[in-house]
């Protein structure tokens, strides 16, 4: 632990240390190096008592030379205006009513930004400053998120701007000209126009699907669930659209329990996951439904699940990938649709307290199974 301790000139051996006070770390058995974040404190004299290891990595200051150094000169901070920070705030000789300083971001020597807060600890209201207290946080997991939602814009803009500049062409150019076109002519763009509305319906589902699995607020309405129909129905949509129907192979392990699921997001994880193999794969896509133990670890009950694998036998996965098959805006080779579909796929099948994972299948291509447990509705429990 990187703490500075001293003891007074002439102290008794005997003398007792003073009781720790409730919340303090020691109390607590806390080292300040078991922290995550930066934790710097200094002195009623400003000197650094403490500098704990994630300040040192944060930093790229090791505590020993931090340690029993003034604060402005162990920490030496700037704002993004290049003012330095500590006279800036003035902690010792300021207003003697302020508390702290909220966080915000502050720039180390070489130009890393930092997100640091901090706390001035008095022993009365108003009276001197006895510690402050500084707490450093590393900027790039808000970085991450930044790019990621700058990312999300991009995309949603880019998938937004196709389909409504061929609504406006078709529309401005049917009201301009109207009397100009056949009937068939009229019908096809319409067509057009219908399946480009679709896909904005889609893409719009999609980003509030995104909101609510972020946040935790994804609903499940739980009702008898016919895996083996609903993915026969799929089939059949292909089939009606120009699939050979000899490219799919179903089979069903009979016989399985009943699963209680929300139909409408099983049917958006299977669509999800044929329209992969039909996509991106090659050869047959086979979808094998088993009954299994249940996902759970509590409840590791036999026949107590139902598991539905996809396969292909197209070029597959890279092996560097699999880890990132789930994460937002992943495309693999083929570039095309806004790559959130998986993503949203998992969070719908961990909502139902399931579990999905991704392999290679036997014929080389992609595989994907995910498991739902068959939970009844908690009315019928």
């Amino acid at each position: 632990m990187s703490v500075g301790t001293s003891s007074a000139p002439g102290a008794q051996r005997d003398a007792r240390p003073p009781a720790p006070r409730p919340g303090d770390l020691a109390e607590l058995g806390i080292d300040p190096d078991q922290l995550p974040d930066g934790l710097v404190v200094a002195d009623e004299h400003g000197r650094v008592i403490c500098f704990n290891a994630a300040a040192a990595r944060i930093t790229a200051v090791p505590a020993e030379r931090a340690l029993g150094h003034r604060l402005e000169t162990a920490l030496p901070l700037e704002d993004l205006e290049g003012r330095r920070w500590w006279q800036l705030t003035d902690p010792y000789g300021g207003l003697a009513i302020r508390v702290g300083q909220p966080e915000r971001n502050l720039l180390l020597p070489g130009g890393r930004e930092v997100l640091v807060s901090a706390r001035y600890v008095r022993t009365r209201p108003t009276g001197p400053v006895r510690r402050v207290v500084v707490t450093l946080r590393d900027t790039e997991a808000r970085r991450r998120t930044e790019r990621s939602h700058a990312e999300l814009i991009a995309t949603v803009a880019h998938e937004l701007r196709s389909p409504l500049t061929s609504v406006k062409g078709f529309t401005a150019t049917l009201l301009a000209k109207w009397e100009r076109f056949t009937d068939d002519q009229k019908r096809l763009m319409l067509e057009t126009v219908d399946a480009d509305a679709d896909r904005v319906t889609r893409l719009i589902a999609e980003l509030l699907d995104i909101s609510r699995i972020d946040s935790g607020r994804l609903e499940v309405r739980r009702q008898p669930v016919d895996i083996g129909a609903a993915v026969g129905r799929h089939i059949q949509a292909y089939v009606a659209a120009g699939q050979r129907a000899d490219r799919f192979l179903l089979r069903v392990q009979h016989p399985l329990p009943d699963l209680w699921a929300d139909p409408d997001k099983v049917d958006q994880v299977l669509s999800n996951l044929l329209e992969n193999a039909v996509r991106h794969g090659e050869g047959t896509v086979t979808i094998d439904i088993t009954p299994s133990a249940s996902p759970r670890e509590r409840e590791n009950v036999e026949n107590a699940a139902t598991s539905v694998t996809v396969s292909d036998e197209g070029p597959g996965i890279p092996e560097e990938s699999m880890n990132r098959v789930f994460t937002r805006f992943w495309r693999g080779s083929k570039r095309g649709g806004t790559g959130l579909g998986l993503y949203i796929v998992k969070g719908i099948v961990e909502a139902h307290g399931g579990t999905i994972t991704v392999g290679r299948a036997p014929g080389g291509g992609a595989q994907f199974r995910f498991t739902l447990p068959v939970a009844a509705p908690a009315y019928l429990t």
